[in-house]
């Protein structure tokens, strides 16, 4: 949870903002990497353990929902690592992903922030016996103290991910997709080089034309009057 955490919010904070993009990029998998291990280790410890206790696997809707977003995250770093970052992605599929990488990362770690709860829970209540859960004791104090400094945590994260002022500002030299799949600088290229000054003085041009035929209109109309 911490790994992916600092993984989202890796863009995010200013003082990496100097840093080229790959390795930005490079940051941010790595540590979607490590914590995508650590969650595979948990997983697979935590069947190991029932089956040696004799505890029955996957009866929990704590049990339901980790291993959706262990499954879901493993998929999320598998797309990222093959479309962001190796080079052979077109940019049209790397825009067409960008909002549904970043929605899913999201929503995935708010996931993770859930079944963190849900276990924290579910073990102190099968757990405390003697004394019970139910009997406020210190070992349930210091479980709950933790759920709420997980809940902090991610609290702060969707925070920082939510600020714009917070995003990471353009490259000067980056290619900006269009909705007909081109790019701004294609787009510049192919357009002529006209400013908007140039047009409103044109426009302004064209007026004053159309007036002053206007003028010389009534001018010759009230000349062959004046000869009748």
């Amino acid at each position: 949870m911490l790994g992916e955490g600092e993984a989202i919010i890796v863009y995010r904070l200013p003082w990496t903002w100097k840093c080229s993009k790959l390795l930005m990029k490079s940051i941010h998998a790595g540590l979607n990497a490590v914590a995508a291990i650590l969650a595979i280790i948990s997983v697979v410890a935590v069947f190991e353990n029932h089956n040696v206790n004799n505890i029955a696997n996957m009866y929990s809707l704590h049990s339901w929902v980790g291993l959706i977003a262990v499954i879901c995250y493993l998929l999320q770093l598998l797309s990222g690592f093959s479309v962001f970052l190796l080079p052979w992605a077109p940019l049209s599929l790397r825009a067409f992903l960008m909002p549904i990488h970043v929605y899913s990362g999201i929503i995935i770690f708010g996931t993770v922030i859930a079944t963190a709860l849900m276990g924290l829970t579910e073990k102190l209540i099968f757990s405390l016996r003697d004394p019970a859960y139910s009997t406020f004791p210190p070992e349930g104090v210091f479980v709950n103290t933790l759920g709420l400094l997980i809940l902090v945590f991610g609290a702060l994260i969707f925070w920082i991910v939510t600020r714009p002022q917070w995003k990471r500002p353009k490259e000067p030299n980056s290619t900006i997709l269009h909705p007909n799949g081109g790019t701004e600088q294609g787009a510049r290229g192919s357009m002529p080089a006209y400013s908007g000054n140039n047009m409103d003085k044109s426009d302004s041009e064209l007026n004053n034309e159309v007036a002053a035929r206007k003028r010389n209109l009534a001018l010759d109309e009230a000349g062959q009057r004046s000869t009748m």
